[in-house]
């Protein structure tokens, strides 16, 4: 027995609809990310971008946890980035003043060049991009995709 799809009298999307909402949504994802690794510098790739543009748009500092938790990775997975990141200078991994165990991540002048490089590399993409898509489509869109990642950024831990 399958989902309905037949639509009800009510505004309210059926459940196929939605599901195609997020779906185009994760293929979206996929494809940008695709895209946009191409043009990181050599050996960054989008999880250690992620984390050096999260230090530029969020907050100079954090602990692994942190960061960790704002990702949905596990404290493992993003040790191992800290560390890579770490290698090529691009982060700073400190112990933390007031914690024998805890550590604190800042990014370098290296991480934030790094990070504004690998954005006006993609510049070509997004002009291309938006030749193809009227602006005030891009903005309402922009609007939309804002509420649905606070909906479920709200939910992340329910």
């Amino acid at each position: 027995m399958g989902i309905d799809v037949t639509r009800k009298k009510s505004s309210e999307p059926s459940e196929s609809t939605l599901f195609a909402y997020f779906n185009e949504i994760g293929i979206i994802a996929q494809l940008s990310i695709v895209l946009f690794e191409r043009n990181l510098p050599e050996g960054l790739n989008n999880s250690q971008f992620g984390v050096l543009n999260w230090f530029c748009r969020v907050d100079s500092e954090a602990s692994p946890g942190r960061l960790a938790t704002a990702f949905q990775v596990t404290a493992g997975a993003m040790t191992n980035t800290l560390k890579r990141l770490e290698s090529k200078g691009l982060v700073k991994i400190e112990p933390d003043q007031f914690s024998g165990r805890k550590k604190k991540i800042t990014i370098t002048a290296k991480g934030e060049k790094v990070q504004k490089q690998a954005i006006a590399a993609s510049a070509p993409l997004f002009q291309e991009f938006a030749e193809n898509c009227p602006q005030e489509n891009i903005e309402l869109q922009i609007e939309q995709l804002q509420k649905v990642r606070e909906y479920l950024d709200q939910r992340r831990y329910n």
